[in-house]
């Protein structure tokens, strides 16, 4: 199992909703095992401050939603924007949700990836200036 937190491998924390009655299998989750105290403390922090309800969504996710619309504007025209959400089938719905779930994954996993590789780039540039510094025997 992987840390909720950091996805390191668990060694043993693991959070419960001590809110919920001990009969309710929500209570308990894989999901929610750590593998340091650090992260079980930083989990445990969002939990108390959302009262485990769903957080509002950061600018990232904000992004990503909007990413959505034009796919699934496309996927509703293509079959016919008069119909409503009742009239689809199974097979129109469940398309529908793969359109959405995919384009948000997909703008996710980019902006990840920009992000990391922004990071990389700057803390490249930092330990190539650490390096130089060292190299010339100037301590600052």
């Amino acid at each position: 199992m992987r840390c909720a937190i950091c996805s390191r491998q668990a060694k043993g924390f693991g959070w419960f909703n001590a809110r919920l009655p001990r009969t309710n299998p929500r209570r308990y989750s894989d999901k929610w095992v750590f593998c340091s105290k650090r992260c079980l403390n930083s989990f445990s922090k969002i939990m108390k401050k959302t009262d485990v309800h769903m957080i509002d969504p950061s600018d990232l996710e904000r992004q990503a939603m909007r990413s959505c619309l034009i796919p699934l504007g496309e996927y509703v025209a293509s079959i016919s924007m008069e119909r409503s959400l009742a009239d689809y089938s199974q097979e129109e719905v469940l398309t529908l949700i793969d359109v959405v779930v995919t384009a948000y994954q997909e703008h996710m996993i980019n902006e990840h990836e920009r992000i990391a590789e922004k990071e990389s780039a700057f803390f490249e540039e930092r330990i190539a200036r650490q390096t130089q510094t060292a190299s010339t025997g100037v301590p600052f």
